[in-house]
């Protein structure tokens, strides 16, 4: 057997090695990666995206390494590799540019499933966080899928954020109507619901004079899962009692005169 048979056996020998060594690293990296991510707080849907990226960058890093071992030069595989990579990139630009807003929503997390949000002109309770899209369905029960770089571009508002908000409400009054009638009435009706808080302590003012009414600001707080509850009694309530007290709620009228 010639020496250059020889040298050939050994390194094809040496590549083995490397190969099989290689594969039990990359079994044992991506076990404790695994493990560690599942003690991070990072969601399961970027668990998944950091094991597959990894994995895909240690078996380049060992063929190449076993390819350079063999005395294949790899300079050429370097450069078909770039070059497909840039080519790839350039026709799913739009894709990349979602699972790019998909990370940042993974990492930096502006809300969670389960919370109540509006961006891109929707507005939903959050069912799904994938790489690319977000799935939320609307309160009429329709699903919206949201591309991920569209959510990072616009402007989101979490509505479930923080434990509680404020509910604001405006009522209008005639000129003729006794105000702090009217500001009594609100006071009574804000402590008779139970999902009120008394502290910050309901708001209750004029807020402007319209040009057929006087505008009253009525805010108070409340628990975030109570808002529409509280919303839709202030609303009915106000109206009941201020009928009652016999406070009008003036509408826009149009005085027409016709000169003969």
């Amino acid at each position: 057997m010639s020496q250059e048979t020889k040298d050939i056996l050994m390194d094809a020998g040496i590549a083995a090695v490397i190969l099989f060594v290689g594969w039990i690293a990359i079994r044992v990296i991506l076990r404790i990666e695994k493990k560690a991510l599942a003690k991070s707080r990072l969601d399961e849907a970027l668990h998944l995206f950091i094991l597959k990226a990894t994995k895909a960058i240690l078996w380049i890093v060992l063929v190449i390494s076993v390819l350079q071992n063999l005395g294949i030069s790899t300079a050429s595989l370097l450069a078909v590799l770039g070059a497909g990579g840039a080519a790839i990139a350039l026709a799913l630009k739009d894709s990349l540019g979602n699972i790019a807003g998909g990370l940042i929503i993974l990492v930096n997390k502006p809300f969670n499933r389960g919370d109540t949000i509006e961006t891109a002109g929707v507005c939903g309770i959050v069912d799904s966080i994938d790489l690319l899209t977000t799935r939320l369905h609307t309160f009429d029960n329709k699903v919206v899928t949201v591309p991920n770089g569209t959510i990072t571009t616009s402007v989101l508002i979490n509505y479930s954020s923080e434990d509680m908000r404020r509910v604001d409400c405006v009522f209008s009054i005639s000129y003729d109507a006794d105000i702090e009638k009217a500001r009594t009435l609100m006071e009574n009706i804000a402590v008779s619901h139970p999902g009120i808080m008394t502290e910050p302590e309901p708001v209750i003012g004029v807020a402007s004079h319209g040009d057929h009414a006087v505008l009253m600001d009525f805010k108070v707080w409340c628990a975030t899962e109570n808002y529409y509850d509280v919303k839709y009694f202030l609303e009915e309530n106000v109206k009941v009692a201020f009928d009652e007290a016999g406070i009008s709620i003036p509408y826009q009228q149009v005085d027409v005169h016709i000169v003969k």
